[in-house]
């Protein structure tokens, strides 16, 4: 079974999923023997591989770590191409449809396109939307683009929709790492009842509580990494997470 099967597969069985960030600026690789096992073990359904300054020679030697101590799926989740390795699964392949920079738009997709297919990993394309976070995040600064307010559902929505008319696999509304305040549940659940294809929340969930509120707002997927940053001993942690995350 393909990574993007899994992912429905998980959505079926579970009614939404845990996706475990993990930043190699943020969590050393020396760490990653300990932490790993304890996602799996605390029932995270797979591991998104993402950050804003890593190099590939570092991440290759990151994700190699990664994959002896887990049967989970690794996933890229990339800033530009030179984020893209081949000891990967898959890799969210991110158009930034929120923001008007040609570079995150398609310039570093098409860099990164042929390094995808010589490395055989899988694609999945995924329309990514930066909603404001109530702070200037790195994903915000780094691609120069301006975030869609908390209170303009409706633009939130086009966006959504113009992934699914693209023909993109996942919506991808992302208020940023260390946002001070997460993805409206209002925008959620608008964008949820207006297009087909899934949902992937991130951004400031700092609680189980948080996380539980987007997925009964609508996210099929929610995204977890800064409630765990500078903690060795995780799994009971990721277990409360994992079992208010997922409707049954």
């Amino acid at each position: 079974m393909g990574v993007y099967s899994y992912l429905l597969q998980t959505i079926k069985n579970k009614g939404a999923g845990f996706l475990f960030l993990l930043d190699p600026d943020k969590t050393d690789i020396k760490q990653l023997k300990a932490i790993v096992p304890q996602i799996e073990g605390g029932g995270a359904d797979a591991i998104l591989v993402g950050g804003s300054t890593y190099d590939r020679d570092s991440l290759e030697e990151y994700l190699e770590e990664i994959k002896l101590s887990t049967d989970l799926p690794v996933i890229l989740f990339p800033g530009n191409h030179l984020q893209v390795s081949k000891n990967a699964d898959a890799v969210l392949f991110l158009s930034l449809l929120s923001g008007r920079n040609p570079l995150y738009l398609v310039e570093e997709q098409v860099r990164g396109a042929p390094l995808i297919k010589k490395y055989g990993i899988e694609p999945i394309p995924c329309g990514y939307i930066l909603v404001d976070g109530g702070c200037l995040t790195s994903v915000a600064y780094i691609s120069n683009t301006l975030p869609i307010p908390r209170d303009k559902i409706n633009i939130a929505k086009f966006h959504a929709l113009t992934a699914q008319y693209f023909g993109m696999k996942f919506a991808y509304l992302e208020a940023g790492s260390g946002a001070e305040v997460p993805v409206p549940d209002e925008m959620i659940s608008s964008v949820k009842s207006y297009i087909d294809i899934p949902i992937i929340v991130g951004g400031g969930l700092k609680s189980v509580s948080l996380a539980k509120e987007k997925v009964e707002a609508g996210a099929d997927f929610v995204v977890i990494g800064n409630a765990f940053e500078g903690e060795m001993k995780i799994e009971a942690m990721v277990a409360e997470f994992a079992r208010n995350i997922h409707l049954r």
